[in-house]
């Protein structure tokens, strides 16, 4: 193994790898739960999705496909269907009233896949990893701490959030935003699963300070067991149908593909939406997570690497859609196994055997409450933080970029809103400043067709997914 994954080299332990690994599978084990959930339309099957079958392509998936990048990158990075692109594939197929099947969106992701492929080959996409700025690029990092600490807070109720009505707000005036009640607010603190996770967050915590080993996974353990006494940990998830303990590898819809039917359909703003959103996406986390295990230290080494992660998620998104999912990407709670001291693909190897156990553990895995990896993802928001003080907030030039990629990801729930402000913005100021005599900004010719196709893809298709 330490041949194979290089472990003294990267100043690790297979002990360490593994409980580095099994913290990023708790930390993302909620994806086995919540994708059949969205993409059948919450068990209602109103997609024509199985519940059952989209609950084993997303283990089997994310399980194969993490398992690749550790063994051919040896990347410490988890694979498996994105929030949000899962909402915007089950959507399209409710809004479309019939018109639009899940047959149809699958191939879709497909194809998108299949663009990527061609992208990561020609080496387009590694590409980004020149062109784009190191301040975005610890912006970027920042940006995803503060979107992980988001779905912490929200998922584990700590924060709510408030749909303000239209009709609420008087036309052609100006309002106080203060008069009226704010769209964030905190949970309530009687709430048990608000409890359970300020539990978690505080023993984890703790945990850390003292440097325990696994201080993450062990405090998720606890705050499991806590969860126990307080009634949060449903055991009837042992025996509930859905969560069967022997797989039905027949329900999977494998290669359900329905090309015939997308000429007759408007596709191309939804293959469109789909590439945009993961080329971004999977940018942000390859390049945040790389930074936080310390790989891009070493530039050229850590574009490489990144450079490989690519390819294997490109074929991910086409791989994930043959076995009946929606879009595969690299998922930003791998952040919580590289700060839990994972440095390798060991790491990943250990979460993806952990997904394919939970083909024949389903109902032990359901029981892990959501507040306990909540409390988990807002401790690794605080480790990623860290990125902030390589940014020279002083130079306005890269000050306002980098403020806008990161305030943008959490605050609008997408990882490519912030990247998209970011890149633009920073074009605009660096070519100002040059032009000014403000200094010499180097901004590379794929800065500005980013700039170009971004603002063609906010004009054109909009700001869904």
């Amino acid at each position: 193994m330490d041949q194979f994954f290089k472990l003294k080299e990267n100043g690790t332990t297979v002990r360490t790898e593994i409980m580095a690994g099994l913290t990023t599978f708790m930390t993302m084990a909620y994806i086995l739960a919540v994708n059949p959930n969205i993409l059948s339309a919450f068990g209602s099957g109103a997609t024509g999705m199985d519940w059952m079958a989209v609950f084993l392509a997303t283990a089997i998936a994310a399980g194969v496909m993490t398992i690749a990048m550790g063994l051919f990158v040896n990347f410490p990075v988890a694979l498996a269907p994105g929030m949000g692109l899962n909402a915007y594939f089950a959507t399209i197929i409710l809004s479309s009233q019939g018109q639009f099947t899940f047959q149809m969106a699958l191939a879709a992701v497909f194809i998108s896949g299949l663009i990527f492929i061609v992208l990561t080959v020609t080496k387009v996409r590694q590409m980004l990893l020149v062109a784009i700025p190191d301040s975005l690029k610890h912006a970027i990092t920042v940006g995803i701490g503060l979107f992980i600490a988001i779905i912490g807070l929200k998922n584990s109720g700590l924060m709510t959030i408030a749909v303000e009505s239209q009709k609420d707000i008087p036309a052609n005036k100006f309002t106080d935003v203060l008069s009226f009640e704010s769209v964030i607010h905190m949970g309530s603190l009687h709430n048990p699963g608000v409890q359970l996770c300020i539990i978690g967050l505080v023993l984890i915590s703790i945990l850390m300070v003292l440097r325990v080993r696994g201080a993450i996974l062990f405090g998720i353990l606890l705050t499991t067991v806590v969860g126990y006494f307080m009634g949060q940990v449903n055991l009837g998830m042992l025996s509930d149908p859905k969560t069967t303990w022997v797989p039905d590898l027949t329900k999977l819809a494998f290669a359900q593909f329905d090309f015939k039917g997308l000429l007759n359909v408007g596709i191309i703003s939804v293959i469109a939406t789909f590439t945009f959103v993961e080329l971004f996406d999977t940018f942000g986390t390859l390049v945040g997570t790389a930074n936080r295990a310390g790989f891009m230290k070493n530039r050229a080494e850590g574009n490489k690497k990144v450079g490989k992660a690519m390819m294997v998620d490109a074929f991910a998104v086409s791989g994930g859609a043959l076995v009946g999912t929606s879009t595969l990407t690299a998922f930003v709670e791998s952040s919580a196994g590289i700060a839990q001291g994972g440095r390798t693909g060991l790491t990943a190897v250990t979460t993806g055997v952990c997904f394919l156990l939970a083909l024949f553990l389903a109902p032990i895995a359901a029981l892990i409450p959501g507040s306990a990896t909540a409390a988990a993802l807002i401790v690794v928001g605080v480790l990623m933080m860290q990125s902030i003080k390589e940014i020279d907030f002083q130079d306005y030039v890269v000050a306002i970029p980098a403020f806008l990629t990161i305030t943008l990801m959490p605050f609008t729930y997408n990882i490519a809103n912030g990247i998209s402000f970011g890149i633009v913005t920073y074009v605009i100021l660096a070519s100002a400043a040059t032009l000014g005599g403000r200094g010499q900004y180097k901004i590379h010719w794929l800065m500005w067709v980013l700039a170009i196709l971004i603002v063609l893809r906010y004009v054109f298709i909009g700001s869904e997914g």
